[in-house]
């Protein structure tokens, strides 16, 4: 089990485009998130996100880092970032992000 949910209980089933960065020393690193017209941002419920939410059998991961997207005053968009400031911190979201990958049938590719 991996999920990502905004709204508690709801899982999102839109699959982000992810981006991770590392700084040179490998001590901290920055995942951003963008979710193209995610089931969580009807007009509706826009109000109700509180943050970011990534669960897996280890826990939970939590961002409060989570932006709105608008297009001609549309929702179109959500973006999110998490930010890593240990070692360890990165390598707990790395094993999350294994299992999300698996279960959604993701690939990594590194940036030259």
């Amino acid at each position: 089990m991996a999920v990502i949910q905004f709204i508690r209980g709801i899982d999102e089933e839109v699959i982000p485009d992810v981006r991770l960065t590392r700084s040179k020393d490998g001590q901290t690193g920055r995942a951003t998130f963008y979710f193209a017209d995610p089931k969580s941002l009807p007009q509706s419920v826009s109000q109700e996100i509180q943050g970011m939410y990534m669960i897996d059998e280890e826990g939970e991961l939590v961002t409060r880092e989570v932006n709105a997207k608008f297009v001609n005053g549309q929702p179109a968009g959500l973006e999110a970032f998490y930010s890593m400031k240990t070692p360890a911190a990165w390598d707990r979201f790395m094993r999350f992000m294994e299992r999300y990958a698996q279960k959604n049938g993701l690939g990594f590719s590194k940036s030259e």
